[in-house]
């Protein structure tokens, strides 16, 4: 074959290359297309009357007969290990993030005693977020019977999800009590937010009928890495009404549609009437979401989003992501608040005073489409008012972005906005 006989083959090959990873990337495309529809929602109807209808869009079930505890950022540990050393059949521990150190080594400590005891302990990590637990602590843990299990591992086998995480914070204590929130096994999550050292996070004490749901969140991804199915009053007991409060809790991802916590948050920013309040560190809204946002202002709700500068967050790349999209949001009428003394980590959004959506979910595209999380949806004004206080405790340490003082930021700040925008997906 002579020289130009191999030129046409080279040639002919490196087009059938590119028309097939053209084909594959067409195919990805769409696969993600019809997991990402625009979603829309009309209705004159306001939230407190459509917790059902919002559980039912979320594949979920409202529940009556439950009551919330609020626990803010170290405190929350002493009240979850002081439950977990009480389990007197189960307790089962799922969370993205585990560090070694202080608050690692009480909770592997508190753990193990449960395990010594003979209680059953099922532990499940996310194999990025808690890739630097330590090996003795897992050792410990699994030593004293513990099974610990991580959530897609780097292997071969795990290669086409490896970019999905299990970014969820539950525990289950006996069945009976569930803790659902932001706080992560880092000893930044101790004391309580004093210092740029010391993060602020909140979770819920639940108990009541929707700990079953809350199980059933645990028992999907330990179904999904073990094939344990796991049964009996030590983990699904009974449960009796514990208070009043109306909760559902959203975290099914299904194929070919939007997952459960991106509706969730879509068709509560939809329903208000009155006011929305978001603390989040991860704020990074997509176009439709922005839009909604700017169609509550119109409506006269009154939009606050309240979240960490890049001199507070622990990633400071996402902060200048969510800045691309600023200047659409105060033009919207969305007030803008960054605090920058610390990380604010709770993710919580409050509609009208009477509703609330909080859990692990951060406000962007991984945690929306590609991330497992768990949200709860809760009707309860007393909840909901509490949460508030939250937010109106840290805002008057906050800086309020103002339109035309963002628009001048400099050049270089709105280099780095839009370049670290375009990884939104992956950040």
């Amino acid at each position: 074959m002579n020289q130009s006989n191999w030129y046409e083959v080279f040639i002919m090959t490196a087009a059938v290359l590119f028309c097939v990873i053209l084909l594959l990337s067409i195919v990805i495309w769409s696969i993600r297309r019809h997991r990402d529809p625009k979603l829309h929602i009309e209705s004159d109807s306001s939230i407190d009357v459509l917790v059902p209808s919002i559980a039912g869009l979320t594949l979920s079930t409202a529940v009556a007969g439950n009551s919330v505890e609020v626990l803010e950022n170290g405190a929350f540990f002493e009240v979850l290990l002081q439950r977990i050393r009480s389990a007197e059949k189960s307790v089962h521990f799922e969370t993205f993030l585990w560090k070694e150190g202080i608050l690692g080594q009480r909770m592997a400590d508190a753990l193990t005693e449960r395990a010594r005891a003979g209680k059953q302990v099922r532990v499940l990590l996310d194999a990025t977020g808690s890739r630097r637990i330590g090996k003795e602590a897992t050792r410990q843990m699994e030593e004293a019977g513990c099974r610990v299990v991580f959530f897609h591992e780097t292997r071969l086998r795990n290669l086409g999800v490896l970019n999905d995480r299990d970014h969820r914070k539950l525990v289950v204590i006996d069945g009976r009590e569930a803790f659902v929130g932001g706080h992560c096994i880092v000893d930044s999550w101790l004391g309580d937010a004093q210092d740029n050292e010391h993060f602020a996070d909140i979770s819920l004490r639940l108990q009541g009928p929707i700990v079953h749901s809350v199980q059933s969140a645990f028992s999907e991804n330990w179904a999904g890495e073990t094939g344990e199915l796991f049964v009996g009053d030590d983990v699904f007991p009974a449960l009796a009404p514990a208070g009043d409060v109306v909760i559902h809790a959203a975290y099914a991802k299904p194929e070919g549609s939007a997952p459960a916590v991106k509706i969730l948050h879509h068709t509560a920013i939809c329903l208000a009437r009155k006011r929305i309040w978001i603390q989040n560190p991860y704020f990074i809204p997509e176009p439709d979401a922005i839009d909604a946002f700017g169609e509550a202002v119109a409506r006269g709700v009154d939009v606050r989003v309240m979240m960490p500068s890049t001199s507070g967050s622990d990633n400071p790349m996402v902060q200048h992501a969510g800045h691309r999209n600023f200047e659409k949001l105060l033009r919207c009428g969305v007030r803008l608040f960054e605090y920058p003394h610390t990380l604010l980590h709770q993710k919580v959004m409050t509609v009208d005073g009477v509703w609330t959506a909080i859990g692990s979910s951060n406000f962007d595209d991984r945690s929306f489409e590609t991330n497992d999380e768990i949200t709860l949806g809760i009707l309860d004004s007393a909840t909901a008012q509490r949460l508030d206080a939250v937010f109106e405790k840290y805002a008057p340490l906050c800086r309020e972005i103002e339109l035309e003082k963002w628009r001048k930021r400099g050049a270089w700040h709105k280099l780095k906005d839009n370049a670290f925008y375009l990884l939104n997906e992956i950040l």
